[in-house]
């Protein structure tokens, strides 16, 4: 059984530590998959701080791109040093959802084998979010890859295992929004840079990016946004409906944080929704006004992952990067080595990160 390093959560709200594990070989319908890049996500932070509860000892991270080292049993379409994106989407392919093209809400999410991880004690450690890819390699489900062309960068790659997915899949497949609509982005992080993106590769008219300072207001206009909107001015969704003369047709809330939950359907127009993404804490509660809803066709919908089939949006995905129609290479806002995830972690809750990006081959 191989020893790997990797970043492993002990504490909730306490740096990681870089330690060796043991990593089993892939099972049935599993993959070794050698990664060389991975990003990290505000999703990976909050768990580690605890914020939605779960199991301990873990290791977090699961936006990842590498090559596959290893294949199980009946595993096919795949073989060994094929590129591939290493997701948290884990599919069974029988269940209702996944039958009916929702594989990321399948209802058996966990498999048949559990954590590939052991500490030496024995101990096992968890692989969350079925990735556990703060790590030099990971075993996971066949479902969570997509295969990648020859050549395409690691870190760019990594990106679109996660940020870059739930923010284009937030607006093509959640809102499915048509060719001229009106668009509000609320927050300008990562997932919101790639919501901007898709409203813009979908044809929307105007794309209002909400934030709090105007230099991430800059930034998303450099993605694609046509207007920006500080969230601390007064009432800034009478502004957005002075430009576009009615309100929005969809509002993409990116960030896990209640006064944007409880704005959001200000900005709607009649037969708006709004599209629920980030994700706050646990228990955590926002209002609204249902009366409203119900009298203007107004809805609210949740979107996990961007509602993706990653078979079949990935590869359009890079199809638009390699065309230079999707920014990847701009959402990265600094490379570091896995020795150096906790300062890579502190820079990202600073705020002002895009992406930031753990290389894992030197």
């Amino acid at each position: 059984m191989p020893r790997i390093k990797a970043a492993i959560c002990r504490a909730f709200g306490a740096p990681l530590s870089i330690e060796e594990l043991d990593l089993r070989a892939p099972l049935a319908g599993e993959v070794e998959v050698t990664l060389e890049a991975v990003a990290i996500c505000h999703s990976d932070i909050s768990y580690a701080e605890g914020a939605w509860g779960g199991t301990l000892p873990a290791v977090y991270g699961h936006e990842a791109a590498g090559r596959i080292s290893a294949l199980g049993a009946g595993v096919t379409g795949f073989a060994v040093g094929d590129p591939v994106v290493v997701t948290l989407i884990r599919s069974c392919g029988t269940c209702p959802n996944c039958a009916t093209g929702r594989p990321t809400i399948c209802e058996d999410q966990t498999g048949p084998h559990g954590s590939a991880l052991t500490a030496p004690d024995g101990t096992e450690v968890v692989q969350a979010m079925n990735c556990g890819a703060f790590a030099e390699r990971v075993v996971i489900d066949a479902s969570q890859i997509a295969k990648l062309p020859e050549g395409m960068a690691m870190d760019a790659a990594s990106l679109l295992s996660c940020g870059v997915i739930t923010g284009v899949g937030a607006v093509v497949n959640a809102a499915d929004l048509r060719a001229g609509q009106d668009v509000v982005v609320i927050g300008a992080g990562g997932v919101g840079l790639n919501a901007i993106q898709g409203a813009r590769i979908a044809g929307a008219r105007r794309i209002t990016a909400v934030d709090m300072t105007e230099e991430k207001l800059a930034i998303a206009r450099d993605f694609g946004a046509t207007d920006g909107l500080l969230a601390t001015s007064d009432k800034p969704w009478k502004a957005l409906r002075k430009a576009t003369g009615r309100g929005a047709d969809a509002v993409i809330v990116t960030v896990g944080a209640i006064p944007a939950y409880d704005s959001a359907p200000l900005y709607l127009a009649g037969g708006g929704r709004v599209v629920m993404v980030g994700m706050p804490p646990s228990g955590a509660k926002a209002s609204y006004e249902p009366v409203v809803a119900a009298f203007m066709g107004q809805g609210m919908i949740g979107s996990k992952m961007g509602d993706v089939v990653i078979s079949r949006d990935i590869p359009w995905m890079v199809d638009l990067y390699q065309q230079g129609r999707l920014k990847l290479d701009e959402l990265i806002s600094a490379r570091w080595h896995l020795d150096q995830i906790n300062e890579a972690i502190a820079d990202t809750k600073s705020g002002g990160a895009r992406r930031n990006v753990i290389m894992l081959t030197r």
